[in-house]
Protein backbone atom coordinates (compact mmCIF):
# COMPACT_ATOMS: atom_id res chain seq x y z
CA UNK A 1 0.00 0.00 0.00
CA UNK A 2 3.26 2.69 -0.14
CA UNK A 3 2.43 3.80 -3.45
CA UNK A 4 -1.60 3.87 -2.80
CA UNK A 5 -1.29 5.87 0.38
CA UNK A 6 2.08 8.20 -1.39
CA UNK A 7 -0.21 8.55 -3.78
CA UNK A 8 -3.73 9.61 -2.30
CA UNK A 9 -1.13 11.94 0.41
CA UNK A 10 0.12 13.88 -3.17
CA UNK A 11 -3.21 14.14 -4.14
CA UNK A 12 -4.02 16.22 -0.87
CA UNK A 13 -0.94 17.96 -1.37
CA UNK A 14 -2.35 19.48 -4.88
CA UNK A 15 -5.53 20.53 -3.70
CA UNK A 16 -4.38 22.34 -0.74
CA UNK A 17 -1.69 23.87 -3.03
CA UNK A 18 -4.07 25.24 -5.29
CA UNK A 19 -6.33 26.86 -2.12
CA UNK A 20 -3.48 28.25 -0.60
CA UNK A 21 -2.74 29.62 -4.18
CA UNK A 22 -6.13 31.37 -4.32
CA UNK A 23 -6.56 32.43 -0.74
CA UNK A 24 -2.82 33.99 -1.20
CA UNK A 25 -2.99 35.78 -4.72
CA UNK A 26 -6.67 35.29 -5.65
CA UNK A 27 -7.32 34.32 -9.41
CA UNK A 28 -3.86 35.19 -10.64
CA UNK A 29 -2.64 32.00 -7.80
CA UNK A 30 -5.42 30.00 -9.81
CA UNK A 31 -3.97 31.04 -13.45
CA UNK A 32 -0.42 30.51 -12.31
CA UNK A 33 -1.87 26.75 -11.36
CA UNK A 34 -2.29 26.08 -14.64
CA UNK A 35 1.31 25.68 -16.30
CA UNK A 36 2.26 24.45 -13.23
CA UNK A 37 -0.06 21.41 -13.42
CA UNK A 38 0.30 20.85 -17.26
CA UNK A 39 4.67 20.88 -16.88
CA UNK A 40 4.92 18.89 -13.82
CA UNK A 41 2.29 16.77 -15.22
CA UNK A 42 4.68 16.22 -18.53
CA UNK A 43 7.65 15.39 -16.55
CA UNK A 44 5.99 12.96 -13.42
CA UNK A 45 4.30 11.34 -16.72
CA UNK A 46 7.28 9.36 -17.85
CA UNK A 47 7.87 7.36 -13.95
CA UNK A 48 5.61 3.88 -14.23
CA UNK A 49 4.23 2.66 -11.25
CA UNK A 50 1.53 0.33 -9.68
CA UNK A 51 -1.51 1.71 -7.73
CA UNK A 52 -4.91 -0.22 -6.77
CA UNK A 53 -3.53 -3.30 -8.83
CA UNK A 54 -3.18 -1.30 -12.26
CA UNK A 55 0.21 -0.41 -14.38
CA UNK A 56 0.24 3.53 -14.19
CA UNK A 57 1.75 6.69 -15.04
CA UNK A 58 2.43 9.44 -12.27
CA UNK A 59 0.93 13.16 -13.75
CA UNK A 60 -1.89 12.10 -13.29
CA UNK A 61 -3.00 13.84 -10.57
CA UNK A 62 -1.48 17.13 -10.82
CA UNK A 63 -3.14 17.62 -14.59
CA UNK A 64 -6.23 16.43 -13.38
CA UNK A 65 -6.30 19.53 -11.19
CA UNK A 66 -6.03 22.12 -14.14
CA UNK A 67 -9.62 20.91 -14.42
CA UNK A 68 -10.53 21.82 -10.88
CA UNK A 69 -8.98 25.18 -11.50
CA UNK A 70 -10.89 25.72 -14.42
CA UNK A 71 -13.78 25.33 -12.75
CA UNK A 72 -13.04 27.32 -9.60
CA UNK A 73 -12.56 30.44 -12.16
CA UNK A 74 -15.77 29.51 -14.29
CA UNK A 75 -17.42 29.18 -10.91
CA UNK A 76 -16.25 32.51 -9.39
CA UNK A 77 -14.82 34.80 -12.18
CA UNK A 78 -16.73 33.48 -15.32
CA UNK A 79 -16.07 31.87 -18.62
CA UNK A 80 -13.67 34.40 -20.14
CA UNK A 81 -11.47 34.39 -17.18
CA UNK A 82 -11.06 30.00 -17.68
CA UNK A 83 -10.80 30.67 -21.12
CA UNK A 84 -7.91 32.31 -20.43
CA UNK A 85 -6.59 30.27 -18.12
CA UNK A 86 -6.47 27.43 -20.48
CA UNK A 87 -4.93 29.22 -23.81
CA UNK A 88 -1.91 30.46 -20.52
CA UNK A 89 -1.26 26.31 -20.07
CA UNK A 90 -1.26 25.74 -23.67
CA UNK A 91 0.96 28.56 -24.52
CA UNK A 92 3.45 26.94 -21.07
CA UNK A 93 3.31 23.63 -22.62
CA UNK A 94 4.28 24.70 -26.08
CA UNK A 95 6.86 26.98 -24.72
CA UNK A 96 8.64 24.36 -22.51
CA UNK A 97 8.50 21.80 -25.17
CA UNK A 98 10.53 24.07 -27.80
CA UNK A 99 12.88 25.54 -25.00
CA UNK A 100 13.91 22.76 -23.21
CA UNK A 101 14.44 20.34 -26.59
CA UNK A 102 16.39 23.77 -27.48
CA UNK A 103 18.44 23.28 -24.91
CA UNK A 104 19.25 19.64 -25.50
CA UNK A 105 21.10 20.69 -28.79
CA UNK A 106 24.14 22.41 -26.42
CA UNK A 107 26.96 19.70 -26.12
CA UNK A 108 27.58 18.94 -22.11
CA UNK A 109 31.53 20.21 -21.25
CA UNK A 110 33.81 17.84 -22.43
CA UNK A 111 35.77 15.25 -19.93
CA UNK A 112 32.81 16.62 -17.53
CA UNK A 113 30.84 12.81 -16.47
CA UNK A 114 28.66 15.00 -14.40
CA UNK A 115 27.42 16.80 -17.26
CA UNK A 116 27.07 13.85 -19.78
CA UNK A 117 24.59 11.99 -17.08
CA UNK A 118 23.26 15.78 -16.74
CA UNK A 119 22.57 15.54 -20.56
CA UNK A 120 21.60 12.25 -20.58
CA UNK A 121 18.96 12.27 -17.85
CA UNK A 122 17.56 15.89 -19.46
CA UNK A 123 17.72 14.19 -22.65
CA UNK A 124 15.43 10.84 -20.96
CA UNK A 125 13.00 13.28 -19.58
CA UNK A 126 12.49 16.11 -22.08
CA UNK A 127 13.32 15.01 -25.66
CA UNK A 128 11.01 15.73 -27.91
CA UNK A 129 8.64 12.69 -29.09
CA UNK A 130 6.63 14.21 -31.67
CA UNK A 131 3.64 12.11 -31.44
CA UNK A 132 3.30 11.97 -27.73
CA UNK A 133 4.10 16.00 -27.96
CA UNK A 134 0.98 16.22 -30.57
CA UNK A 135 -1.28 13.76 -28.83
CA UNK A 136 -0.67 16.02 -25.27
CA UNK A 137 -1.41 19.72 -27.10
CA UNK A 138 -4.56 18.21 -28.61
CA UNK A 139 -5.88 16.28 -25.53
CA UNK A 140 -5.17 19.65 -23.72
CA UNK A 141 -6.95 21.80 -25.70
CA UNK A 142 -9.93 19.45 -26.56
CA UNK A 143 -10.49 18.36 -23.04
CA UNK A 144 -10.13 21.93 -21.17
CA UNK A 145 -12.02 23.90 -23.85
CA UNK A 146 -14.96 21.61 -23.57
CA UNK A 147 -14.49 21.46 -19.65
CA UNK A 148 -15.20 25.39 -19.55
CA UNK A 149 -18.28 25.38 -22.58
CA UNK A 150 -19.97 22.22 -20.30
CA UNK A 151 -19.20 23.83 -16.91
CA UNK A 152 -21.56 26.85 -18.02
CA UNK A 153 -24.08 24.45 -19.93
CA UNK A 154 -24.42 22.89 -16.65
CA UNK A 155 -24.49 25.83 -14.49
CA UNK A 156 -27.44 26.88 -16.86
CA UNK A 157 -29.94 23.99 -15.97
CA UNK A 158 -28.10 23.49 -12.51
CA UNK A 159 -27.78 27.34 -11.09
CA UNK A 160 -28.57 26.82 -7.36
CA UNK A 161 -25.71 27.14 -4.74
CA UNK A 162 -25.99 23.94 -3.62
CA UNK A 163 -26.01 22.26 -6.81
CA UNK A 164 -22.50 23.10 -8.08
CA UNK A 165 -20.98 19.46 -7.14
CA UNK A 166 -23.30 18.63 -10.41
CA UNK A 167 -22.00 21.08 -12.67
CA UNK A 168 -18.35 20.38 -11.27
CA UNK A 169 -18.08 16.69 -11.69
CA UNK A 170 -20.53 16.51 -15.14
CA UNK A 171 -18.01 18.75 -16.62
CA UNK A 172 -14.79 17.73 -15.42
CA UNK A 173 -15.75 14.31 -15.94
CA UNK A 174 -16.17 14.16 -19.46
CA UNK A 175 -13.53 16.20 -20.12
CA UNK A 176 -10.85 13.74 -18.90
CA UNK A 177 -12.49 11.27 -20.44
CA UNK A 178 -11.80 13.37 -23.54
CA UNK A 179 -8.82 13.66 -22.80
CA UNK A 180 -7.75 10.30 -21.88
CA UNK A 181 -9.67 8.91 -25.31
CA UNK A 182 -7.23 11.32 -27.33
CA UNK A 183 -4.38 11.00 -25.94
CA UNK A 184 -4.22 7.67 -25.56
CA UNK A 185 -5.61 6.92 -29.16
CA UNK A 186 -2.86 9.66 -30.85
CA UNK A 187 0.18 8.63 -28.54
CA UNK A 188 -0.11 4.77 -28.67
CA UNK A 189 -2.56 3.86 -31.19
CA UNK A 190 -0.45 1.07 -33.48
CA UNK A 191 2.23 0.68 -30.46
CA UNK A 192 0.28 -1.15 -28.34
CA UNK A 193 -1.88 -4.33 -28.59
CA UNK A 194 -5.23 -4.04 -28.13
CA UNK A 195 -5.67 -5.01 -24.37
CA UNK A 196 -2.46 -3.28 -23.51
CA UNK A 197 -4.17 0.22 -25.24
CA UNK A 198 -7.32 -0.30 -23.72
CA UNK A 199 -5.71 -0.76 -19.98
CA UNK A 200 -3.68 2.32 -20.69
CA UNK A 201 -6.81 3.71 -20.94
CA UNK A 202 -8.72 2.71 -18.45
CA UNK A 203 -6.09 3.33 -15.53
CA UNK A 204 -5.64 6.60 -16.41
CA UNK A 205 -9.34 7.76 -16.53
CA UNK A 206 -10.15 5.82 -13.61
CA UNK A 207 -7.25 7.51 -11.91
CA UNK A 208 -8.62 11.06 -13.15
CA UNK A 209 -11.90 10.17 -12.39
CA UNK A 210 -10.96 9.65 -8.61
CA UNK A 211 -9.36 13.10 -8.49
CA UNK A 212 -12.72 14.77 -9.72
CA UNK A 213 -14.76 13.04 -7.08
CA UNK A 214 -12.57 14.23 -4.47
CA UNK A 215 -12.05 17.51 -5.65
CA UNK A 216 -15.64 18.56 -5.10
CA UNK A 217 -15.33 20.11 -1.15
CA UNK A 218 -12.01 22.15 -2.29
CA UNK A 219 -14.36 23.59 -4.92
CA UNK A 220 -16.57 24.61 -2.68
CA UNK A 221 -14.32 25.79 0.15
CA UNK A 222 -12.57 28.25 -2.98
CA UNK A 223 -16.28 29.64 -3.43
CA UNK A 224 -16.41 30.30 0.51
CA UNK A 225 -13.18 31.98 0.31
CA UNK A 226 -14.44 34.06 -2.92
CA UNK A 227 -17.66 35.28 -1.23
CA UNK A 228 -15.72 36.20 2.38
CA UNK A 229 -12.92 38.01 0.21
CA UNK A 230 -10.16 36.92 2.58
CA UNK A 231 -7.41 36.85 0.10
CA UNK A 232 -3.95 37.64 1.86
CA UNK A 233 -3.60 39.86 -1.37
CA UNK A 234 -6.08 41.64 -1.83
CA UNK A 235 -8.47 41.49 -5.31
CA UNK A 236 -9.95 44.16 -6.67
CA UNK A 237 -13.62 44.23 -7.59
CA UNK A 238 -16.83 42.61 -5.68
CA UNK A 239 -15.51 39.64 -4.29
CA UNK A 240 -19.45 38.21 -5.09
CA UNK A 241 -19.55 35.19 -7.70
CA UNK A 242 -20.25 36.08 -11.31
CA UNK A 243 -23.41 34.91 -12.56
CA UNK A 244 -23.77 34.13 -16.02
Amino acid sequence: MHNELLWLAMLLANFLLIITAFKVFGKWGLIMWIPISVIVANIQVIQTVELFGLAATLGNIVYATSFLVTDILSENYGKEEAKQAVWIGFFSLISMTLLMNLALYFWPLAGDEFAAVTHESLSTIFELMPRIAVASLIAYLLSQRHDVWAFHVWKKRFSEPHQLWIRNNLSTMVSQLIDSVTFTFIAFYGVFEWPVLWEILITTYFLKWIVAAADTPFVYWSRLIHRNGNFVLKESGSPEPVGE
